[in-house]
């Protein structure tokens, strides 16, 4: 028998209402964890190697190691549908800048901004003072991209608040 959700959450150390990012694409999380059938075959055949297996066997996405590219791979091998492409963006993620941003401390580092194709990571001068890092939301994909090249680890990739542009 697999624990409950919440009880899943307590026992990986998620804080209460912090849910995995599932793979893009996937169903509501109650009928994710409902259809997903733990194949794998999402995590073998995902060419950015980002979807791994945990919490009870359940596909979830681990950008240490890059971002997702939205190939639409790991859709196309969901026999079990708990992924489906059916006009929805692939998932409501947005990346999220914390305290320990190198930029933002006055250290010149730019490495998320090179790899974000969207442009919603940019960089802002101040005259005498430190460069802001501006991100926009309403352009962020949440693909992760700028969460493996982060030296500071400063950046995260959240679900999207009520109200933020999918």
């Amino acid at each position: 028998m697999i624990p409950s959700r919440s009880k899943r959450n307590l026992l990986f150390g998620r804080t209460s209402g912090q849910q995995p990012i599932r793979p893009p694409w996937a169903v509501s999380e109650n009928d994710f964890l409902d259809l997903c059938d733990r194949c794998g075959e999402c995590a073998r055949e995902c060419p950015q190697a980002i979807i791994r297996m945990s919490d009870g066997g359940y596909p979830e996405i681990d950008f240490s190691s890059g971002g997702c590219d939205f190939c639409e791979v790991c859709v196309a091998v969901c026999k079990a549908e708990a992924l489906k492409l059916d006009g929805r963006a692939p998932w409501q993620q947005v990346a999220i800048l914390g305290d320990n941003c190198f930029s933002e401390r006055g250290v010149i580092c730019r490495s998320c901004g090179e790899v974000c194709e969207m442009q919603a990571i940019r960089f802002q001068q101040v005259v005498g003072g430190v460069t802001h890092v501006l991100m926009d939301s309403e352009s962020c994909t949440g693909c992760g991209e700028c969460v493996a090249i982060c030296p500071a680890q400063a950046i995260t990739i959240q679900t999207r608040t009520q109200g933020e542009h999918p």
